[in-house]
């Protein structure tokens, strides 16, 4: 079994341990009325974006998502939050750096003894879901179910749910050559997570998109080899839609980060069906070091 898989199975058992940081949580998420910024890079920008919209939209305050690389302190926030499971990313580190004095900077890790620490005032470790693959899993859904939580969502039984699906066969991938994934409001992030997924893991070719929009231009190179995956509600329109240009829809009735769990094993489905090492992803590292 590869590093990949066996990390992807211990969700449930991850996410349950996680319980015990609620509390801690709910500080570095912050308190209710703070303008926050959520700040990471790849998988965590992904994961930051739905946060952001969990958060506001749950009447928590002002909640924006920005890619590390990308920030430059044009608005005020009154708290920034890094998301990096390594605490190593440079661009991480660059950004806390420019968070003008004042503004509260937390930090949310796998790692105890990183650099991020010497940059934050406060820092959620979840040691327990760090992960030695570079593929990240467990660490993302981790952080994201104790933001649903921190904001109101009902989580319980999701670990029991995700232990039950784990038994369930993922979708066939016999001449699929396109992988498509689509989200609205908080699970586009996770569309765009799981599209990446692909991207490492399998080498192959996929694309996210909100779900309405997927019909503004990206349909068009649907075809009988794609497999369109919809997180969350999908429109019997859209669906039909999709389904007379010859592509394969997958749909559920699971909690959507359990969809996402799905996904990962979906893409490591797809990289051992072309003789690819989930665990040694082409041209990547467990964290982003810039020389």
């Amino acid at each position: 079994m590869s590093i990949t898989t066996s990390e992807i199975l211990s969700q449930p058992e991850v996410w349950t341990r996680s319980s015990a940081d609620l509390a801690q949580a709910r500080s570095i998420f912050g308190r209710p009325g703070e303008s926050t910024l959520f700040l990471g890079c790849g998988t965590s920008e992904f994961i930051s974006e739905s946060l952001a919209v969990l958060r506001e939209r749950s009447g928590n305050g002002q909640s924006d998502a920005q890619y590390a690389s990308e920030w430059t302190p044009t608005r005020h926030y009154d708290r920034v939050v890094a998301i990096s499971r390594s605490g190593t990313t440079s661009e991480i580190l660059d950004a806390l750096q420019q968070v003008p004095a004042g503004v509260t900077k937390v930090a949310i890790t796998g790692v105890a003894a990183a650099p991020i620490h010497e940059f934050v005032d406060d820092a959620l470790v979840l040691e327990y879901a760090d992960e030695r693959s570079v593929v990240q899993t467990r660490f993302p859904t981790t952080v994201l179910n104790l933001g649903r939580a921190v904001f109101g969502q009902d989580t319980a039984g999701l670990a029991e749910q995700c232990a039950a699906a784990l038994l369930e066969d993922v979708p066939e991938i016999d001449d699929v050559d396109h992988f498509v994934y689509l989200g609205s409001s908080w699970t586009y992030g996770l569309a765009q997570e799981a599209a990446l997924k692909i991207r490492e893991a399998a080498q192959a070719w996929s694309e996210s998109y909100p779900v309405l929009d997927y019909r503004h231009g990206p349909i068009a190179v649907a075809h009988p080899g794609s497999l369109v995956w919809i997180f969350g509600q999908a429109g019997a329109s859209l669906v039909d839609d999709i389904r007379e240009t010859g592509a394969q829809v997958h749909t559920s009735s699971l909690d959507p980060v359990v969809q996402l769990v799905q996904a990962q094993r979906l893409a490591v489905k797809v990289a051992e069906s072309r003789g690819l090492d989930a665990d040694v992803p082409r041209h990547l590292s467990r964290s982003v070091i810039l020389r």
